[in-house]
């Protein structure tokens, strides 16, 4: 990996990677590691983490040139299976949602911008993969554009199956987080049309399914 690699504290450790500051040529970036599973055969454990992390690197650029927001990518180092990528400021859709301070007109607003953002990401036949509250930030604020992080178990040429889940998560999500879920989902899907007006309809109807089979499984 090239550059000025200077590690400071640790961010978060999940299953799939950790993340820690550093500084990078002067600017506050994060370094993405995906450590090695020892439960996993050794070949197959390399491979996975090194496609995940280039698939990563790939997405968070498609998603740029679609127009919604991502971290930069500073560096890949598929060896090590790290990236370096631009460290975002401002809250979560997450923390939104439970903010009791926040006002009502400003987390529709962010639930709204959010749905538009995947929207777009849609149309250009992206999926997110793993979308939770926590991986929608607002660099800006709750009243401005949403950047989407963490795109590691995403697809390119997302199939109907896959966009379905997408929106299936996020409906899960508000129902978990907020008391206003009902109305929130009808600002999410506003949203959400306004930025994928060909497939709305159908991708909606394909998680419509998915909330059914989960629901008798």
């Amino acid at each position: 990996m090239n550059g000025s690699e200077t590690p400071g504290r640790t961010v978060s450790e999940g299953a799939e990677a950790t993340l820690r500051e550093v500084d990078w040529w002067g600017f506050p970036a994060l370094l993405k590691s995906r450590e090695p599973k020892r439960y996993r055969p050794k070949a197959l454990d390399e491979r996975l983490r090194r496609e995940r992390t280039r698939t990563e690197a790939r997405l968070l650029v498609e998603a740029r040139r679609l127009g919604v927001r991502t971290p930069l990518v500073y560096d890949l180092d598929t060896e090590r299976c790290r990236l370096i990528l631009e460290q975002l400021p401002g809250p979560t859709l997450k923390a939104i949602l439970q903010d009791p301070e926040l006002p009502p007109t400003s987390v529709a607003a962010a639930v709204r911008s959010f749905g538009v953002a995947l929207g777009r990401l849609h149309a250009g036949h992206v999926a997110h993969g793993d979308l939770t509250s926590s991986n929608v930030l607002y660099p800006e604020g709750p009243d401005g554009p949403v950047a989407f992080l963490d795109l590691s178990m995403g697809s390119r040429n997302a199939g109907l199956e896959d966009l379905g889940i997408d929106l299936h998560l996020v409906e899960e999500d508000l129902k978990a987080l907020s008391a206003r879920a009902p109305s929130l989902t009808r600002t999410f899907y506003a949203g959400y049309a306004e930025g994928n007006p060909a497939g709305s309809k159908e991708a909606r109807a394909r998680a419509k399914a998915i909330r059914g089979r989960v629901r008798y499984a």
